[in-house]
């Protein structure tokens, strides 16, 4: 008999994993270097992160990548984000406007410049130079950059309504013809976007300074300016495509930050399972970047587990196939990235923008039957209130 027939506790511990990395030569592959040195604390968070990148890039998981905070001023579009799009890692990205409004900057010339973060606001506000944190560009930067959206806008086949998914799309395809034209060698996220099919969700589109020029354009030129954006049927595009690839195989989301990205890509589960009334499971894969604490209610650094009980990942997600890494993104992501392409891994381009008819179609067909039940619950009275406390 063995000493933990009856101790299934003690036998399981029995079988977990020592603690015993060896020691570090110089000459780890990445892989190696995150498998062996990582065993413990925010460490191990880090490799079990790996460990899930590279198990939903390989065995066909459906990514969806959110992106919050300065990503792209601080570079991480170029060291990492555009390099896994075009390896075919990254099938949908919800993002916000910034990153994408901030990384046109470099496209028509300007520079970002590393400075202080002590260097002093009021001096630099003076000679016109905007700070974000350790970096600095110009005021010209931005008003050069309106001008470039806000022509973009203008141009009359954008004088219609749009969900994010197409206004970024129609961005992104004049901005690789102008790449192209000024012979930019690397591409904005974008352009690397719409070149390798992947569509581009913003969930506060208005909280941004691309739509700031939509104010601007809306007030100079009234009803001559027909733009407009369809969030209803935003929201509605997200689940219809979270909905096709569920149905299809395994999903992952990959959380770099928190914010409203997060939320806006984790809500279409919730919206196919408690407002349209679909069997939708959550993410099969959740793992997250965030320097966030996690126990003040904040929706950017709630775990995976909290998101099951709003049904936005499976309870098999839950138990292993999820993380919460507690740390900066840019001091992260990129060894992990780098840990990925060096093992070789990279996927034939999704092209998943092409398919956004095929869902919208088969979510409006699986809705159908449930119609007549959904009208009727809205015409039916509220339900009685539970009886108040005293």
């Amino acid at each position: 008999m063995s000493e933990h027939d009856d101790d299934p506790v003690g036998a399981a511990f029995a079988q977990a994993p020592e603690v015993r990395p060896t020691a570090i030569t110089g000459r780890e592959t990445p892989e190696e270097l995150v498998e062996k040195a990582f065993p413990a604390f925010v460490g191990r968070q880090v490799r079990t992160a790996y460990r899930l990148m590279k198990r939903s890039s390989t065995e066909g998981h459906t990514v969806f990548l959110t992106l919050s905070g300065a990503m792209t001023p601080a570079g991480l579009h170029r060291s990492c984000l555009v390099p896994l799009v075009q390896r075919g890692l990254v099938h949908v990205l919800t993002t916000t406007g910034a990153n994408l409004y901030h990384d046109a900057h470099r496209v028509i010339g300007h520079r970002i410049r590393e400075i202080a973060p002590d260097a002093g606001d009021t001096l630099l506000r003076e000679a016109r130079i905007i700070r974000i944190y350790d970096l600095g560009f110009t005021e010209d930067v931005l008003l050069d950059t309106d001008a470039l959206f806000a022509r973009f806008l203008m141009e009359p086949d954008m004088q219609r309504p749009m969900t994010t998914v197409e206004l970024h799309w129609e961005l992104g395809r004049r901005l690789a013809a102008l790449e192209a034209e000024l012979g930019v060698d690397e591409p904005c996220l974008l352009s690397a976007c719409y070149q390798a099919g992947v569509p581009i969700f913003v969930g506060a589109p208005q909280d941004g300074s691309i739509f700031l020029n939509v104010v601007k354009l809306r007030a100079l030129l009234g009803d001559r300016f027909g733009f407009s954006l369809d969030v209803a049927a935003d929201v509605h595009l997200m689940a219809a495509v979270q909905w096709l690839v569920q149905t299809e195989g395994q999903t992952a989301v990959w959380i770099l930050g928190g914010g409203v990205p997060k939320n806006y890509t984790l809500q279409g589960e919730p919206t196919l399972s408690q407002i349209l009334g679909l069997d939708a499971r959550g993410f099969d894969v959740d793992l997250q970047f965030c320097v966030d604490p996690v126990d003040n209610g904040a929706l950017s650094s709630c775990p995976a587990g909290e998101g099951h009980t709003w049904g936005k990942v499976s309870a098999e997600c839950v138990e292993s196939s999820s993380v919460y890494v507690h740390a900066d993104v840019t001091a992260v992501v990129p060894w992990l990235v780098h840990a990925l392409f060096a093992a070789g891994v990279s996927r034939p381009l999704p092209r998943l923008y092409e398919r956004l008819p095929a869902a919208l179609a088969k979510l409006e067909a699986d809705v159908a039957p449930l119609r007549a039940d959904m009208l009727a619950a809205l015409s039916a009275p509220p339900p009685a209130p539970s009886q108040a406390r005293g």
